[in-house]
């Protein structure tokens, strides 16, 4: 079985760009989804966009991963460095 997140593109070349998921960056490939542009949300699936979904699909499908993980999901923002807390 395969998993493909949604993630922000933020920046594009030729046939590969920067997506964003909650604050993680990274490189994906373009190559099969080649008329995205920056702020589309791609599917990201093993370093390589494979389709886009609407900024509402792309919140749906990371609740319901974030409801069958629960708190093990490693796709919940980080929590505040313990510093930051105790500086409030």
């Amino acid at each position: 079985m395969c998993l493909a997140l949604p993630m922000k593109l933020l920046s594009r070349r030729e046939f590969d760009g920067i997506a964003e998921l909650r604050g993680v960056r990274r490189s994906i490939s373009l190559m099969l989804e080649p008329d995205a542009l920056p702020g589309d949300f791609v599917l990201v699936h093993a370093g390589f966009a494979i389709g886009t979904v609407d900024a509402h699909e792309a919140r749906r499908t990371l609740a319901l991963v974030d409801e069958v993980l629960g708190d093990r999901s490693v796709l919940r923002p980080p929590e505040p460095d313990l510093r930051e807390r105790e500086a409030r």
